[in-house]
């Protein structure tokens, strides 16, 4: 996707490594953008490990990285021309990869591309990762360039890449898995006659452990490999520091590594030389006059006491530098527990150490992100240059209770053991809202932060609390209602005319009165209407006393309007007129003539 050019910063008079964009990408607006934001955040990551930005700009419509100038060769060169390395040869170089790694993932980075063509070895011995950022811009390129960054890589992808496009810490600790499986096998895991068949295998089939492939591997490089490229990365390595730790452990029960020496092609370095490639002189490579004819080796014999001394230099300056620093100035180790990272660093830095967090524990006494212990101790001799492993704190291990309300006791025991919890004691509660059997509440509550192994008591619905109907014949239907609303029973009122009980006053309620009943059961009230209504008679023209009579035969109250002299003593007008309903015991005025 680029040309790379040797160049010259004119303004800082530096050798740099100018990386040219090839055209068709330039014309791609959306690479440009994300390339531009991508090579601003790589600029920011700064470690001895890491190949380093120092500028990005476009010109003449070519887009441009100034990288880190970094003489020397890639481990793909390594691995073409000397083949599988030995299980300490290949540590020696997964060191600084994992340290980088561990550098950039603490600064939010992602590599997503790790692979051998992406691992520098320097001509005086460091070992760089080049290339932070540029898989992510590729990515989303509309050209081809994306299919071509997936079929060169396609070996180091890890299942979620394949099958989602998403990478995260532990895909890239995938990748380096793959890259130590190449590293002492020669090959990668997983081939096949298309990308899509390796892309396929890496979804469905777990990596061989290496030594299926070469007896000669130890169980810990098996062991190494295996965790790192679980399918479920859950499974692997959280932390690229944790990795890291099992490989320096590894590396220290191995023999120590030896130089790569070709069979055509030997380099010979004694312990003055040693020394001088460990403190990063220049240093002509010696080879040994080769034997005659071989001509398929010629291209060989010609590059590789200059690859021979690369990788001498790489392997002494983590072998026999070990044996530098047993010979070498010790210092005390400053005291950094308690101190967040970024201070540690410092205060190692000071006197020529550097840090490697080895682990992070829960710590009741150590707030978040402080060192909890290092190794070596306090006071504690460290050679210099060396490195200080230190524990890093995650704060109190807390645990939330766990949502369980409306779930079985079974569930609810599960749920509340699975998050580091224990089961207390169960009682039983009247819960209006849970089902009966389900777990209505908690203590202490769903949602609480506590300390692992916390008891926590769980209370069990028995349902709907039940309830007695209670006696309201004769009481107001408005006083009656809200008591039994308030019982949690549900209320619904039928009018009724009465004779007995007055307008407004409950005649009866269903289920009776005494009656035990769940809460939420629906009662009826029967509520009175006052007396029936009457229809008035027609009262015209009949006597006073027998109009009267009639009224009061209807229940009704006869109210008589009359002179003081009534010849005809008759009806001859009435209010309300006939055929009025009113209610029984109303008045009827009758008028006499």
């Amino acid at each position: 996707m680029a040309t790379v050019y040797e160049a010259v910063d004119l303004r800082l008079d530096r050798i740099v490594a100018l990386k040219v964009m090839h055209r068709h990408l330039a014309e791609d607006p959306d690479f440009v953008a994300r390339f531009e934001r991508e090579a601003k955040s790589a600029a920011r990551l700064s470690h001895p490990h890491v190949v380093a930005v120092y500028d990005q700009g476009h010109a003449d419509g070519l887009i441009y990285l100034a990288m880190e100038m970094v003489p020397g060769c890639t481990l793909r060169d390594v691995m073409r021309d000397y083949g599988p390395l030995t299980p300490e040869q290949a540590l020696v170089i997964l060191d600084p990869v994992l340290e980088g790694l561990a550098a950039a993932h603490a600064a939010g980075f992602v590599h997503r591309d790790i692979k051998p063509e992406n691992v520098l070895l320097a001509d005086d011995g460091r070992v760089k990762v080049a290339d932070f950022g540029l898989a992510r811009a590729v990515s989303t390129s509309n050209t081809s360039a994306t299919q071509g960054l997936i079929m060169g890589t396609v070996a180091y992808l890890s299942p979620e890449q394949v099958e989602r496009g998403e990478a995260d810490e532990r895909s890239d600790l995938y990748a380096a898995g793959i890259l130590l499986f190449e590293m002492v096998t020669g090959q990668v895991p997983h081939a096949g006659d298309s990308p899509l068949s390796v892309a396929y295998a890496h979804v469905n089939s777990d990596v061989p452990a290496p030594s299926s492939i070469r007896s000669t591997i130890p169980p810990e490089i098996d062991a190494l490999v295996v965790r790192a490229t679980r399918r479920d990365a859950n499974l692997r390595y959280q932390l690229a520091s944790e990795f890291l730790a099992d490989v320096r452990r590894i590396r220290a029960m191995l023999p120590p590594p030896r130089p790569f020496v070709e069979s055509h092609d030997t380099v010979v370095v004694d312990a003055s030389t040693a020394a001088r490639l460990a403190a990063g002189q220049p240093v002509a490579p010696k080879p040994t006059s080769p034997p005659p004819a071989a001509t398929s080796h010629r291209g060989r014999r010609r590059k590789g006491p200059w690859i021979a001394l690369v990788i001498a230099m790489v392997v002494l300056g983590a072998g026999i530098g070990g044996w530098l620093l047993a010979t070498g100035k010790s210092v005390p180790t400053p005291n950094i527990v308690g101190l967040s990272t970024a201070a540690a660093k410092a205060s190692l830095l000071d006197v020529g150490l550097t840090l490697v967090i080895t682990e992070e524990q829960f710590s009741e006494d150590v707030p978040l992100n402080l060192v909890i212990s290092s190794d070596p101790a306090p006071g504690d001799g460290a050679r210099e240059g060396g490195a200080v492993g230190a524990i890093l704190s995650k704060g109190p291990e807390r645990y939330v209770i766990p949502d369980v309300q409306g779930l079985s006791v079974t569930e609810a025991t599960t749920a509340i053991t699975s998050a580091n919890l224990v089961i207390g004691s169960t009682t039983e509660v009247f819960d209006d809202q849970v089902p009966a059997a389900a777990v209505a509440s908690t203590s202490p509550k769903i949602g609480t932060e506590v300390k692992p192994g916390t008891s926590v008591d769980i209370a069990v619905s028995k349902g709907p609390k039940p309830v007695t109907i209670p006696q309201v014949v004769g009481k107001k239907n408005q006083v009656v209602t809200s008591a039994l609303t308030d019982l949690g029973l549900l209320v619904t009122t039928n009018d009724k005319y009465s004779e007995k009980i007055a307008e407004g006053l409950v005649i009866a309620i269903r289920p009776a009165a005494g009656t035990i009943a769940p809460s939420g059961t629906a009662v009826e009230l029967v509520v009175s209407k006052g007396p029936p209504p009457v229809e008035v008679p027609s009262l015209i023209d009949l006597p006073k006393n027998k109009a009267i009579s009639v009224l009061k035969g209807l229940g009704l109250k006869p109210k008589v309007l009359e002179a003081a002299a009534t010849p005809l003593n008759r009806v001859y007008s009435q209010d309300p007129t006939a055929g009025t309903m009113i209610p029984k015991g109303s008045s009827v005025i009758i008028r006499i003539i």
